[in-house]
């Protein structure tokens, strides 16, 4: 492989830019579309360099455990779209998750979280985590104090969301970086509702973020991807070794996909915040005649932390709206039930706007009085706002609200 763009040139280019060149690494056939190296291992050129590769004095790949060319490029393209030093990808978000937290923790420490998160991410955090004797902690995000009073004690990582899945909780990173690094604390972020687009965690002092990049950053539904962004002394400490040895790769063709995905990223995303823009004033003027039980949305003013949001999403409110209705359970399946246009699915971020209900679902496995705690009524609704004609998507709730 050759005529790689240097890296701080690459730093030097506008968004747009970075999204469609970022981390190329053309072959000596010259294409213009990125190379798929679709190849489990790597033939060397003498045993003695296969022995420098394996030693980390030579460069060169060895096995796409370990490494891959095509996967290379989606890692370097992520860093520079983040500012981060490096990236690595995993086959999954839920993998890039367990990977940030599990490669640094160990008997005996503890974790602070806030409390509203993804179902598997609480999953990790309430099972997986004690079974090590790891503890954690948890607060309500959106309060300040109660995060001060968590850390008062040492703690070893803080692990949060903002927005939250699904609640749309959003957190003062500045604030609660301050806070978590007195204490001693990794800060972690997964930041995948917002994405890089919108956000960049680590211009508030973030040490490592986490994204599933089969949301957004694929944006078609066509695979799963994930990756951990982080410094150079995280992963020689932590990561490296860590993923080395457990193997969560990310497929060559899937890395091709999300290179593809990144190159329109910043488009999509924006059409995805003007049109839950809209939907959510619709939403939210159902509310106010009485028609829904509540609607939320980062991007209206009735957001409780809408000015924090705008402040730190780059003046978006992201892509993902919640509404709620009466009647409980049977009162959101009718409403989904009668949708014509919108899609019944747990995914998001997609090009087609999806609808699920996160207390039959993605939180299923939570408890009942803990999903009351965070806002996960049986009512509750996450719809992802597609890039279908906002009209349309208007029309399909209106009807379907009744």
């Amino acid at each position: 492989m050759a005529r790689r763009t240097p890296r701080n040139v690459a730093d030097k280019w506008k968004l747009s830019t970075k999204l469609v060149r970022g981390g190329t690494n053309r072959s000596d056939f010259g294409e213009t579309g990125e190379a798929i190296f679709m190849t489990s291992g790597f033939r060397y050129d003498s045993a003695e360099v296969a022995e420098a590769r394996f030693k980390g004095e030579a460069e060169g790949f060895t096995y796409s455990r370990l490494g891959n060319p095509t996967t290379a490029m989606f890692e370097e393209r992520m860093a520079i779209l983040e500012g981060a030093p490096l990236a690595r990808a995993t086959a999954s978000g839920m993998a890039a998750v367990h990977a940030a937290l599990m490669c640094q923790l160990k008997t005996g420490d503890r974790v602070v979280s806030s409390r509203a998160l993804f179902g598997s991410c609480r999953y990790i955090l309430d099972d997986i985590l004690p079974r090590f004797g790891v503890s954690v902690t948890y607060v309500d995000g959106g309060d300040l104090n109660q995060w001060e009073d968590a850390l008062r004690a040492p703690a070893n990582v803080v692990f949060l969301e903002t927005p939250a899945n699904p609640t749309l909780d959003v957190i003062d990173l500045k604030a609660v970086t301050d806070l978590a690094h007195k204490a001693g604390a990794c800060v972690v972020i997964d930041n995948v509702f917002a994405t890089p687009i919108l956000q960049r965690p680590m211009e508030y002092g973030c040490d490592v973020v986490v994204y599933s990049a089969t949301k957004h950053i694929d944006g078609q539904g066509r695979c799963l991807g994930g990756a951990v962004l982080c410094g150079q002394d995280f992963f020689d400490r932590h990561l490296n070794q860590y993923l080395r040895h457990t193997g969560p790769s990310l497929s060559p063709f899937n890395a091709w996909l999300l290179l593809k995905g990144l190159e329109t990223l910043e488009l999509r995303v924006t059409r995805h915040c003007e049109n839950a823009a809209k939907v959510a004033g619709f939403l939210d003027g159902a509310k106010g005649q009485g028609r829904l039980k509540a609607a939320s949305y980062p991007g209206l003013p009735s957001h409780p932390q809408h000015n924090l949001a705008l402040a730190q999403m780059s003046g978006q409110g992201g892509s993902v709206v919640t509404l709620e209705v009466e009647g409980g359970r049977a009162g959101a399946f009718k409403l989904m039930n009668r949708l014509e246009l919108i899609d019944i699915s747990n995914n998001l971020g997609d090009s087609k706007s999806l609808v699920t209900h996160p207390s039959s679902t993605t939180h299923q496995r939570l408890p009942a009085p803990e999903r009351e705690r965070v806002g996960i009524t049986e009512g509750f609704m996450r719809l992802s706002v597609g890039l279908e004609d906002a009209g349309d998507l208007i029309a399909d709730l209106d009807q379907a609200i009744g």
